[in-house]
């Protein structure tokens, strides 16, 4: 058995973000979970759903947390790593930081899969972790039955630095730095129907560093920043909207797609994930009367290794616009707004 022999897509019931617990299934477990306590140095707990725990050491220093791994959503073995990695990093930048190590998580099933293929998908997340210019100082692994690849990362930001999900203000802009689709091509991929070119498309997208995140927290103009990962664009919206307690107001036109997301997903390459994320959390959505159902899946697709949902000062926006697009975003746009009233997201087209 060679490294060629084994499609990782078969070894796994899910890939990507799209194994995600559902929203609604998460809260339900959360909610018998004890509080963190009167820590006043944890500035971000599991409060809001935000995407890695803050802890302040001292005037100038936090240490940001945070662990992410999923099933592979692709075949390539070196590309699961990237991928795997580059989303987990992403968390750490998402809060306003920068990573200083990771350490790997690793399950594999060994009776599958050849040693070769497992280091393949290690040197991949490896290979990100060098460009972010961190070290994999250590981790763990065990013998699973399915492949599961991920990190736990740590890094440091300033205290005034940090950026949580649930500070986005009324009459804040809504920035999206990656295009929506890759729980569809993924999907696509596991039906074999991903369309030529569309496979290094994903890959582009979901092997791009959101390091961008820590250059915009310098910025006290961005009020709120989280990434957009398995709950889709919606369920990841709506904990923005929950933690600050208001409506954010989203235009369907504004919103990026990979370039063949939309045709995929009317043809029926969406995810259990995407059905999962609308039943746990559509009531607090409302969409444009007559939508059609694959373009409401585009919304909850569960994106792996997604963009940052950004919530700033409407008159920094062409100049955040013009920054996030320089620095290697091209999809980067403005695609709605936030508003005083109940803790929803309100789709226009």
């Amino acid at each position: 058995m060679t490294i060629h022999d084994v499609r990782l897509t078969s070894l796994a019931h899910g890939g990507g973000c799209g194994c995600k617990l559902a929203p609604a299934v998460l809260q339900q477990l959360l909610a018998a979970q004890p509080a963190a306590g009167p820590f006043k140095q944890l500035l971000v707990g599991t409060e809001t759903g935000d995407d890695a725990a803050v802890w302040q050491i001292d005037e100038t220093t936090c240490v940001i947390a945070t662990t992410d791994f999923f099933m592979p959503m692709v075949d390539d073995p070196f590309d699961f790593g990237r991928i795997a990695a580059t989303n987990a990093i992403s968390d750490v930048y998402a809060m306003g930081g920068r990573p200083i190590m990771a350490l790997a998580i690793l399950g594999m099933p060994i009776d599958k899969m050849p040693p070769e293929t497992i280091r393949s998908i290690l040197k991949g997340g490896a290979s990100i972790c060098a460009e972010a210019g961190i070290p994999v100082a250590g981790g763990h692994s065990i013998d699973s039955p399915e492949p599961i690849y991920g990190l736990a990362v740590i890094g440091t930001c300033r205290p005034d630095q940090v950026r949580r999900n649930a500070d986005a203000r009324p009459g804040d802009d809504l920035i999206l730095t990656k295009a929506l689709g890759v729980g569809i091509y993924a999907s696509a991929i596991k039906k074999c129907v991903l369309p030529e070119g569309a496979y290094d498309e994903m890959i582009a997208s979901t092997t791009l560093l959101n390091r961008i995140g820590a250059d915009l927290a310098r910025d006290p103009a961005v009020h709120a920043v989280t990434d957009v990962t398995g709950f889709g664009l919606l369920g990841h919206g709506l904990e923005m909207a929950r933690g600050a307690g208001v409506t954010l107001t989203t235009s369907l036109q504004a919103v990026p797609l990979l370039s063949r997301a939309a045709e995929l997903a009317e043809a029926g390459c969406v995810t259990g994930a995407s059905h999962r994320n609308w039943a746990s959390y559509g009531s607090a959505v409302e969409l444009p009367e007559s939508l059609p159902e694959w373009r409401r899946h585009v919304l909850t697709d569960p994106q792996t290794s997604g963009g940052l949902l950004i919530a700033c000062a409407p008159q920094r926006t062409d100049a955040l616009l013009r920054t996030i697009v320089e620095a290697g975003y091209p999809a980067a746009s403005r695609i709605g707004h936030v508003e005083d009233g109940p803790a929803a997201i309100r789709v226009v087209g």
